[in-house]
């Protein structure tokens, strides 16, 4: 349901076209400043290279997902240079393997034009006619949104034009048309966390980039996930830390290269730079874990959870599934009692090293019974995490870490290292 306000608005500003308008209608347009908490359907969502997310409408944007919205040119000012308008019918970010000239450029699209952007400037030769840069796809869309190879079958891009989906390719350039008729006309699209999102109104219903399928409950309210509105919500929006306030109950990296940090009630992915980090409840992902964790420890495509006593067996693949006949108790799934202050395993290893005050237990993951196999004393107290990564082990103490190169340098080690800091670039944090 749109706003009277927001039905105005769109007279005002939402016109697809490509001239001038006359000083009247220009001072209007520039005038108004958009509410998106009052149920905005948005032109354009697209990230830059940095992964901050811009949300189109009009000649407006908002850069992410808090704040009030602010004039596009600002960010990108030939928008306004070359038409005068500043609404974009589509945009998206280009991810393209094969040739970095092009990757995690935006590119704008309006009538017939393309605007190709890095670092918010205007690339050369730019713009263009959109059949140059994207041969067999159509003027006037309604959206657009990139699709990586993993989960298309190729780098590829999705446009979106009422009910028809163009699916270009970018290596061979070729386009497959095909409708989706159950799926809303998506007035923009966003691909978020591997996630694909299809907006309409104030709504988004997630669907399969490859099939176009939805599955779960949908439409939903963008204003409940994807902005930060009064009297909106789904949890997980807690305030972003001061890195000398960060504390981990746990992190973890699995196979598939995903880093969850684990806080309270909640986590937070690591790995995202390029859709930026977010926190989350961690029953939204993990639901059967829903009083917080103690230690987090990945191995072979599965991620183990332990909380007091018992240990939660999770596939690693989306969407997270408990193992059947779990939670099962510490002592019967790696011979140990709790309480646990961390673990970690490292890659194509087979050893879980447990953490337990200032012990280290080590209990081999591929031998049954699993047993304490070796332990160690260490030289840090109050270790609440730990992760075994490509460039060593790390330890968390509080807004601290200590570093070592390996678990066998750890457990040899009886001199206390100099702790780091946590860093804004590690876990989001600011200074």
């Amino acid at each position: 349901i749109v706003t009277l306000f927001n039905t105005l608005w769109a007279s005002l500003c939402c016109v697809k076209t490509y001239h001038d308008h006359d000083h009247h209608e220009d001072q209007v347009h520039h005038n108004a400043n958009p509410d998106r908490c009052d149920g905005i359907e948005f032109d354009a969502i697209a990230p830059d290279e940095k992964g901050h997310t811009f949300f189109f409408k009009g000649d407006h944007l908002w850069n992410g997902f808090n704040g009030p919205a602010q004039v596009s040119s600002a960010f990108f000012r030939e928008l306004d240079d070359y038409h005068h308008l500043g609404h974009v019918d589509a945009a998206f970010r280009m991810h393209n393997s094969e040739e970095n000239g092009k990757h995690d450029h935006i590119y704008f699209f309006l009538d017939d034009k393309v605007f190709s952007y890095y670092n918010h400037s205007l690339e050369e030769g730019y713009p263009k006619d959109i059949q140059l840069d994207f041969p067999g796809v159509p003027s006037h869309l309604d959206a657009a949104v990139e699709c990586p190879k993993g989960e298309c079958n190729s780098d590829s891009v999705l446009f979106f034009k009422g009910e028809e989906v163009y699916n270009y390719d970018i290596a061979t350039q070729l386009v497959k048309e095909r409708q989706w008729a159950h799926l809303p006309n998506c007035t923009s699209a966003f691909r978020w966390l591997e996630q694909y999102y299809c907006f309409h109104g104030h709504n988004f219903t997630r669907f399969h980039p490859v099939s176009g399928e939805v599955n779960g409950v949908y439409p939903k309210d963008s204003r409940h996930y994807f902005m930060r509105c009064p009297n909106f919500g789904h949890g997980g929006e807690a305030k972003v830390p001061k890195c000398s306030e960060v504390t981990l109950d746990a992190i973890t990296s699995d196979d598939s290269g995903k880093t969850y940090a684990f806080t309270g009630h909640n986590y937070m992915r690591l790995d995202t730079h390029r859709d930026g980090k977010h926190t989350f409840p961690i029953a939204r992902t993990w639901k059967e874990v829903t009083n917080g964790v103690d230690a987090v420890f990945s191995y072979s495509d599965k991620i183990y959870i332990i909380k007091g006593d018992q240990v939660y067996i999770y596939k690693s693949a989306a969407p997270s599934t408990l193992i059947e006949g779990y939670p099962k108790s510490l002592n019967e799934e790696l011979g140990i009692e709790g309480p646990v202050n961390a673990a970690f395993v490292c890659k194509d290893h087979h050893i879980v090293h447990i953490i337990q005050g200032q012990m280290m237990k080590d209990i081999d993951l591929s031998a049954t019974p699993r047993v304490v196999a070796r332990e160690a004393s260490l030289p840090i107290s109050g270790i609440e995490a730990g992760m075994c990564g490509p460039d060593g082990v790390k330890l968390y103490v509080g807004s601290e870490y200590y570093h070592y190169e390996s678990p066998g340098v750890l457990a040899l080690s009886r001199m206390l290292q100099e702790p780091k800091n946590v860093t804004p670039d590690m876990m989001g944090c600011v200074e």
